[in-house]
């Protein structure tokens, strides 16, 4: 089997991926690491002094939850991603599914992901998710990894467009009034289904992947991917902003350009996993996956192009370069930080409470690799710059960190995205 156009946001898809391939990563010849285009890019070291806290496991038995979000009385909306939302008490409880749910196709690194509330939700009690909607008739269900990877890309690109995969989506609800259902339930945009973060405006910004399968490429082959600036202002990964009723903001830097979807903020990302505003500047900070290596954070702002898939500070899973092999071009921006080799990055959080604070104005990222390492990463910020990097939950058993959220009571809580999931508190420790 060939892996090809691999553009999944999960390295446990891709480790699954990599079993099949009969010359795997580690047998594949060594290439020289890229040198960073200036100092501290990459491999910060370790803060002066290490962090001490206690670790509390809230719940377990998640079926693969992706996402948490806290309601204004302390409960926990989870999403799972097999496709599923429940409500989970503080204590531990959690109920069943939340009814009312629109159908959920996942297949590879698709699936119901992430939720986020309506600032105004004591009020509204409106919600917002991103998830994959199957096609028209198709029974919502689970789905072997190849119906989204090697039985899409091995078709020609006239077939693979009349192809009814899925839909990615962002769409809002009214939670009832007993957290047992959903209701008005509305679709407010097609082609992005990662993060969702309510801006301090009232605005919306949501997260998507590069959607490969729309376009004439071999992502993962020697060859290089398509370069033709228009296929790319619409399909690679993109950072879209909308206000709450779907509608695009007068001020969106692409509106003038029909080449662009007039939701779109920014352009050029591969796999954009977690996504948080900066306490201080307002503006949107996201980390993405790259492939091998490269997995980066960008500060994300108006107009801007990122890269992928023509620059890269990581390689294909084949082993050949992205693109041409550039790590920089003019007219695409810098990570302000990358890893390489990977470390499959995910959820973020800049951290504000109280309970810990020499974490404040701190960046939280999760990592779920399977090879480099699964642990919560605390990241120390100066500026725009990373000047320190920790690995926490190390003394665990590889958890993998998807989400990453500040609690009401100024604790740290993170979701493990596996089949006997997690939800664990971070509290400081006790003498």
């Amino acid at each position: 089997m060939t892996v090809r156009s691999a553009v999944s946001t999960d390295l446990f898809v891709i480790a699954l991926l990599l079993t099949s391939l009969s010359l795997t990563a580690q047998e594949q010849p060594s290439v020289p690491l890229p040198e960073p285009a200036f100092a501290g890019q990459t491999q910060a070291p370790a803060p002066a002094k290490k962090s001490t806290y206690k670790v509390e496991t809230i719940v377990q038995g998640l079926n693969n939850p992706w996402s948490l979000a806290f309601l204004p009385d302390g409960n926990m909306l989870v999403s799972m991603a097999r496709g599923s939302l429940h409500i989970v008490r503080p204590d531990g409880v959690y109920f069943a599914p939340i009814s009312g749910m629109p159908d959920v196709k996942s297949v590879a690194a698709e699936g119901l992901h992430d939720v986020a509330i309506d600032p105004d939700f004591s009020n509204n009690r409106i919600i917002y998710f991103t998830y994959f909607a199957p096609p028209k008739g198709e029974t919502p269900g689970v789905w072997p990894i190849d119906y989204f990877y090697d039985r899409v890309v091995s078709k020609p690109l006239a077939e693979r467009r009349t192809m009814q995969i899925g839909h990615e989506r962002l769409a809002r609800a009214r939670l009832s009034e007993d957290y047992r259902s959903l209701e008005d339930v509305e679709v407010l945009l097609e082609g992005v289904n990662r993060r969702i973060v309510p801006a301090a405006d009232g605005k919306l910004f949501i997260t998507g992947a590069d959607r490969f399968r729309f376009y004439e490429s071999d992502v993962d082959g020697p060859d290089g991917p398509i370069l033709d600036p228009a296929i790319r202002r619409i399909y690679s990964g993109r950072v879209a902003r909308i206000n709450t009723d779907g509608s695009i903001p007068a001020e969106n830097p692409f509106l003038t350009d029909p080449t662009v979807p007039p939701e779109t903020w920014s352009i050029g990302h591969r796999d954009p996993e977690g996504a948080a505003i900066h306490p201080q500047t307002g503006e949107l900070w996201l980390t993405e996956h790259g492939p091998q290596g490269g997995d980066e954070i960008n500060i994300i702002r108006p107009g801007r192009d990122y890269g992928w898939p023509v620059i890269s500070y990581g390689r294909q899973y084949s082993g050949a370069p992205v693109g041409s092999g550039k790590t920089a071009q003019e007219g695409m921006e810098q990570p302000i930080y990358y890893w390489n080799p990977s470390v499959a990055t995910s959820g973020m959080l800049f951290y504000t409470g109280k309970l810990f604070p020499g974490w404040r104005g701190n960046l939280f990222i999760g990592a779920m690799s399977p090879t480099q390492g699964r642990f919560l990463m605390r990241l120390v910020i100066e500026g725009e710059r990373v000047i320190a990097e920790e690995h926490l939950l190390t003394e665990l058993d590889k958890p993998r960190v998807r989400d990453i959220r500040q609690g009401p009571d100024g604790a740290i809580y993170v979701v493990t995205g596996e089949a006997n999931g997690k939800i664990l508190k971070l509290a400081p420790a006790t003498e």
